[in-house]
């Protein structure tokens, strides 16, 4: 049980979202590494409410497997935990399923259920945002928890395994790097969203840039990107390289190093900068939102094959 009126709204909505991890369970079970998919359980789906401009609440999961490992399934659980502080929401229940035959030795799978609110007339749906908004993109830290069954070939292309050294990431094995937790935005979002301003956000999971950022924006509108203003993690220039990934597939299948997107009023462009940088986020001024012509796309990136060669 939830009490809202404890937790102070007033006329709330209510948010709520599932998700998963992915293929990306299977660099885990590869790596014996399990401590860090709960906390990306937990940011797929509390990173999704807050894009309504909702708090994320209370938080259930479920862990699914053939035969309980107890110190596999302790490290996911902690994870999870970890993942509701680093959102703010409770963790207040779960289910724990054994299933003999349907999962192989090792294997397991993971869902994640999140539920927020926000109050009836702060949500974001878009509508607010105008010509000439200023486009900031917060960094993410690395592949987060999308692109997995791609990233798998790719791997298995270059001919190393995932307990392999980094060739993009020195002194971490490829499974650990790849395993770098999706980072929760939550905090940082309601923070900049309590300051106003704050005109829509997009979280850059499956489908990247070009999917995402127009789910937030108004048909008459899109945005103008340069490719060359934010960083390109190294992971993403070895995958492209490696995996002979044009750019334009880099920016359509993973985040290449923005987790989420905020569209902001040009007027308080440089204080949310400054918001989001108090409170951890690396935060690069991407683009502008501009007029759309019918017949055109509404993400335009220039510069897009800078990034890629260097």
């Amino acid at each position: 049980m939830f009490d809202l009126k404890a937790a102070g709204y007033i006329d709330p909505i209510l948010v709520s979202g599932t998700d998963g991890v992915g293929t990306k369970l299977m660099v885990a079970a590869a790596t014996g590494i399990h401590d860090t998919v709960g906390i990306d359980l937990v940011a797929m789906c509390a990173n999704d409410l807050i894009v309504q401009g909702a708090e994320p609440l209370l938080f259930l999961d479920y862990f699914a497997t053939g035969k309980l490992e107890v110190n596999a399934g302790r490290d996911i659980v902690a994870g999870i935990a970890e993942g509701c502080l680093r959102a703010g929401c409770a963790l207040i229940g779960g289910e724990t399923a054994e299933m003999p035959g349907m999962y192989a030795p090792g294997d397991y799978d993971l869902a994640g259920f999140c539920v927020g609110a926000v109050e009836r007339d702060q949500i974001l749906t878009g509508e607010d945002v105008q010509e000439g908004d200023v486009v900031l993109g917060l960094a993410s830290d690395g592949v987060h928890s999308n692109g997995f069954s791609l990233v798998r070939k790719v791997v298995e292309t270059s001919g190393l395994g995932f307990n392999d050294p980094a060739p993009f990431d020195e002194g971490h094995t490829i499974g650990e790097s790849l395993l770098t937790p999706t980072r929760l935005y939550v905090k940082s979002c309601l923070a900049a969203i309590r300051s106003g301003g704050v005109h829509a956000l997009a979280h850059i999971t499956g489908g990247g840039l070009t999917e995402n950022i127009p789910r937030v924006l108004p048909n008459d509108l899109g945005v103008d990107l340069d490719a060359s203003s934010w960083e390109v993690l190294p992971m993403f220039k070895w995958l492209a390289q490696t995996g002979g990934i044009v750019p334009e597939e880099m920016v359509r299948t993973f985040n290449s190093g923005l987790g989420m997107v905020v569209v902001v009023d040009a007027a308080v462009a440089d204080t949310l900068t400054q918001v989001f940088t108090d409170h951890g986020d690396t935060v690069y001024r991407i683009g502008n939102v501009t007029k759309r012509a019918e017949d055109t796309a509404q993400v335009h990136i220039e510069n897009l094959a800078q990034p890629w060669q260097s």
